[in-house]
């Protein structure tokens, strides 16, 4: 199966959260922070929305960071997705 996002909705795979502190402490599993960095897996197309003209700025492959308590999680063959506005959607990092 494939989502695809309408409107200025954009599908997002968590990276996975660190393992260890930079100190070197390990973590438990509920100690384990979602990081709120992603990588973008699907993109809308964008337009008209709430009648205002929207342009898509990420594109699929770009890692970006999003704001802490934005989206929708959803679950796909097993995997985990987050689908968020383009809004929600602070920074591209680049390498």
């Amino acid at each position: 199966m494939k989502l695809v996002p309408l409107g200025d909705k954009i599908v997002l795979k968590q990276l996975e959260a660190e393992e260890t502190t930079k100190s070197g402490i390990v973590l438990p599993g509920q100690a384990k922070e979602k990081p709120q960095e992603a990588e973008v897996i699907a993109v809308g197309p964008g337009g008209t929305i709430d009648g205002k003209e929207v342009t898509m700025q990420v594109s699929v492959g770009d890692k970006v960071i999003y704001s802490k308590y934005a989206g929708t999680e959803v679950e796909l063959d097993g995997e985990e997705f987050m689908i968020v506005k383009q809004s929600d959607i602070l920074a591209i990092v680049e390498a």
